[in-house]
């Protein structure tokens, strides 16, 4: 893999992590119609640009978290996010062990792809009618950390799902993108650690060289800053639902080119 592919498929990990229409999948359309067959590993070493971004973008929460975890303070606004994101954490974890065992190989495929570009898109539009009214709950934090968990399958979007669903189970709109952003976190490092680990031959054979890893990363972080921010945006604005019209469009022609040969 050249430079310019490397930056592409940075570009588009930077770009496609925050806003809700799944990075992973939308790297691995790519490397399909690039003609690149690249480990999994290496999609979610891109990640490690984008989480980053997302330590920078929050780190005032982050420190705060960090300093009340330090003090073992749990009576605090960030003090109390300790207990939900680990009640969201172990059930993301779970749920990821047991798909990339058992089941991610399979959805490596551009048609189950474009079927979860179609099935986020439902989700997505269905949020137009969400009603804000609670904080994160332990009850809301678990169900997304399943819903993050299932979002390690391509083409289903990690922010997009789990900011979807808090919203449905009545989350508040800030409360919910700050929620997905932190937990996004330890499931990156989480992601990122047992994929290369396990997937350690794969990124060997695949003959990746440093500087195309180095620049993925950076190229990831520098658009993912912009990306994130925009995210917020659209989300403040109460718009997230416009993006069902884009998942829907881009799994039918997935669909249709799939049939056509390509």
């Amino acid at each position: 893999m050249d430079l310019i592919k490397a930056i592409i498929l940075g570009i588009i990990q930077g770009l496609t992590e925050w806003l809700p229409i799944s990075s992973s999948g939308h790297l691995k359309v790519a490397e399909h119609f690039m003609g690149e067959h690249l480990p999994l590993a290496f999609d979610f070493v891109l990640h490690i640009g984008t989480l980053i971004v997302v330590v920078i973008f929050l780190r005032k929460d982050v420190k705060g978290i960090l300093s009340a975890l330090v003090h073992l303070d749990f009576k605090t606004e960030n003090g109390k996010l300790i207990p939900l994101l680990i009640a969201a954490i172990i059930p993301a974890a779970a749920v990821a062990i047991i798909i990339i065992k058992y089941f991610l190989d399979l959805s490596v495929n551009i048609l189950y792809i474009a079927a979860s570009f179609i099935l986020v898109g439902v989700i997505l539009y269905v949020t137009k009618a969400a009603k804000e009214t609670e904080d994160i709950s332990y009850k809301i934090a678990i169900i997304v950390g399943i819903v993050e968990g299932i979002a390690i399958i391509p083409g289903i979007s990690r922010s997009g799902m789990t900011i979807a669903v808090a919203l449905l189970l009545g989350a508040k709109r800030e409360k919910a993108f700050k929620f997905s952003l932190l937990l996004s976190i330890p499931s990156v490092i989480g992601a990122v650690g047992y994929m290369s680990y396990t997937e350690s031959d794969k990124l060997a054979s695949a003959q990746l060289g440093w500087t195309e890893i180095f620049v993925g990363i950076i190229v990831a972080m520098v658009v993912g800053y912009f990306a994130i921010k925009l995210l917020w945006k659209i989300l403040a604005k109460k718009k997230l639902y416009l993006f069902a019209f884009y998942c829907w469009l881009l799994g039918i022609a997935l669909i249709l080119l799939n049939l056509s040969g390509f």
